[in-house]
C-alpha cells in the first residue's frame, strides 16, 4: 500500500475522464461494433488494461490475444473480426489509440504561480497563468506565454521568448536570445543555445574560438528529449521547424535547419550548416556531415553516415551512406567475403600451375 497523496499513479487514475465508445469513434472517424454507449475511462495494452478501459490491436492476426484481456473494448483495424468484445474499427489503430489516450488523459492547466525559491530577472513579462518551480532562474527581459510550465531548476537566459503551453522539464537550459514556440516540450537536461563547435586554427596549431552571435529558434509543436544539445548559430539562427520530434541524446550543431515534421532518433547528430527538408527521418546513431542539403522525406537508416547531399525521397544506409537497396546487396556480399577470398586463392594456385609458375610446375621442369 502507498499513501494517497504521495502517489502520482493513483492520482492519475482517479482523475481520468470517461467517454462513450460512440464519442471516441467520432473523434477518430471509427466504426462501432457493440454498445455505442459503453463508458471508457482509459487506455491499456492487452495484458495490462483494466475493466472500463479500451485496449488495441494493430493487425487482425492479433485478434486471438483478446481472449487474455480484461479491457471493456478494443480498437482494431477495419478488416478485423472481433467476437465477444465491443470494438472500435479504424483505419490506423495505432494513431487512433494515441489520439484517444491523449484526450482521456488531457487535463486543464492548473497554474502554480511563481515559486518563492525562483529568481526572476528585471523587466520579465509573465502571464496570468504560469507555473515557475523552485530554483528556476529567469534572466533579464524574458517573455513567457500563457500556461508556460517551468519545472524546478530550469535556467533561462536574457531576452528569451517562450510561447504558450510550453513545458520545460527540470534542469533545461535556454541560452540568451533564443526563441521557443507554443506547445513545445523539452525534457530534462537539454541545453538550447550553447555555443557551437567553431574554431579557427592559426599557423602554430592553436585553436581560436569563434564568437557565436546567433540564436536557436524552435517552432510550435516541437518535442525535444532528454540531454539533447542544440547549438546556437554563428550568425543568424539554428532552426528547428514546426512539428519536429527529437529523441534523447541528439546533437544539433550550429546553423542547422531541420524541416517540419522530421524525426531524429536517439544518438543521431547533424554537423554544422546542414539543412534537412520536411519529414526527414534519422535512425538511431546516424549522422549527417556539415554543409549538406538533405531533401524532403529522406530516410537515414540507423548507424548510417551521410557524407553527401541527398535528393528528396532517398533511403540510405551504411557508411558512407548509399541507397538502401544497394547497401543490402553489399551487406550480403560482405558476409561472403571470407569464402570468396578462399576461392580466389585456390583459383590463383590453379592459374599459377597452368602458367608454369607454381611450385608443382617448377618441380616438373627439373
Amino acid at each position: 500500500m502507498f499513501p494517497y497523496r504521495k502517489s502520482p499513479v493513483f492520482l492519475w487514475i482517479k482523475k481520468e475522464k470517461t467517454k462513450t465508445l460512440q464519442q471516441l469513434a467520432e473523434m477518430v472517424d471509427g466504426e462501432v461494433r457493440g454498445d455505442p454507449g459503453l463508458l471508457i475511462s482509459g487506455v491499456g495494452d492487452i495484458h495490462n488494461a483494466l475493466p472500463g478501459e479500451i485496449t488495441f490491436i494493430v493487425k487482425k492476426s492479433m485478434t486471438p490475444l483478446l481472449n487474455e484481456t480484461r479491457a471493456a473494448a478494443v480498437i482494431a483495424p477495419l478488416d478485423a473480426v472481433v467476437e465477444g468484445l465491443p470494438a472500435l474499427l479504424v483505419r490506423d489503430p495505432y494513431l487512433a489509440t494515441t489520439i484517444i489516450q491523449n484526450d482521456l488523459c488531457r487535463r486543464p492547466f492548473a497554474g502554480a504561480g511563481v515559486s518563492k525559491a525562483a529568481h526572476i530577472g528585471n523587466d520579465c513579462i509573465l502571464p496570468n497563468e504560469v507555473s515557475i518551480g523552485p530554483m528556476v532562474v529567469l534572466g533579464e527581459r524574458v517573455s513567457l506565454g500563457e500556461r508556460v510550465d517551468l519545472k524546478p531548476g530550469v535556467v533561462i537566459g536574457d531576452d528569451v521568448v517562450i510561447g504558450e503551453d510550453t513545458v520545460l522539464y527540470p534542469h533545461v537550459t535556454v541560452g540568451d536570445g533564443c526563441r521557443i514556440g507554443s506547445r513545445v516540450i523539452v525534457h530534462s537536461g537539454t541545453v538550447i543555445g550553447s555555443d557551437g563547435f567553431g574554431y579557427a586554427t592559426d599557423t602554430s596549431g592553436h585553436h581560436v574560438k569563434r564568437l557565436h552571435k546567433g540564436i536557436v529558434q524552435i517552432d510550435d509543436d516541437v518535442e525535444i528529449g532528454a540531454n539533447v544539445c542544440v547549438d546556437r548559430a554563428t550568425f543568424g539562427k539554428t532552426w528547428i521547424k514546426r512539428g519536429t520530434k527529437i529523441d534523447n541524446l541528439v546533437q544539433v550543431a550550429h546553423n542547422v535547419e531541420i524541416g517540419e515534421d522530421s524525426l531524429m532518433v536517439a544518438q543521431s547528430g547533424i554537423a554544422g550548416s546542414t539543412t534537412l527538408g520536411r519529414g526527414v527521418v534519422m535512425g538511431g546513431r546516424s549522422a549527417v556531415a556539415g554543409h549538406l542539403i538533405v531533401g524532403d522525406q529522406v530516410v537515414v537508416a540507423g548507424m548510417a553516415g551521410v557524407t553527401g547531399s541527398q535528393e528528396s525521397g532517398a533511403v540510405v544506409s551504411g557508411m558512407p551512406a548509399i541507397p538502401h537497396k544497394k547497401w543490402l546487396r553489399a551487406s550480403i556480399v560482405f558476409s561472403k567475403l571470407p569464402d570468396m577470398v578462399k576461392d580466389i586463392r585456390e583459383l590463383q594456385k590453379k592459374l599459377a600451375k597452368l602458367c608454369g609458375k607454381g611450385p608443382a610446375a617448377q618441380g616438373h621442369e627439373e
